[in-house]
């Protein structure tokens, strides 16, 4: 089992930064990939970024340039560092991860609240 809580939501102005932490615990060494997802009220839950273990990344259009995705091994800690926010970024973010030979993510956190305002 993987244990995953997230940090670093809030309230910001447009235009704004926020760096998101998702600190993991538990079969660290099963995890291949992680994630950040975000849904806002009434909409589908969206896949924003991926980060695979070795080390590859990729982001969903809206975010491209904004958002980055990153990992620090030695605090099993996982990031999104959000710039020049939007107010359509405000969503729940959620951080995910999955297991080694499956698409699939299985393990998930409680998720972040970020309220980007005009």
């Amino acid at each position: 089992q993987v244990q995953l809580v997230e940090s670093g939501g809030g309230l910001v102005q447009a235009g704004g930064s926020l760096r998101l932490s998702c600190a993991a615990s538990g079969s660290i060494s099963s995890i291949d990939g992680m994630a950040w997802f975000r849904q806002a009220p009434g909409k589908e839950r969206e896949l924003v970024a991926t980060l695979r273990i070795r080390g590859s990344t990729s982001y969903t259009d809206s975010v491209l340039g904004r958002f980055t995705i990153s990992r620090d091994p030695a605090k099993n800690t996982l990031y999104l560092q959000m710039n020049s926010l939007k107010p359509e970024d405000t969503a729940m973010y959620y951080c995910a991860a999955r297991r080694y030979f499956t698409s699939r993510y299985d393990y998930w956190g409680q998720g972040t609240q970020v309220t980007v305002s005009l």
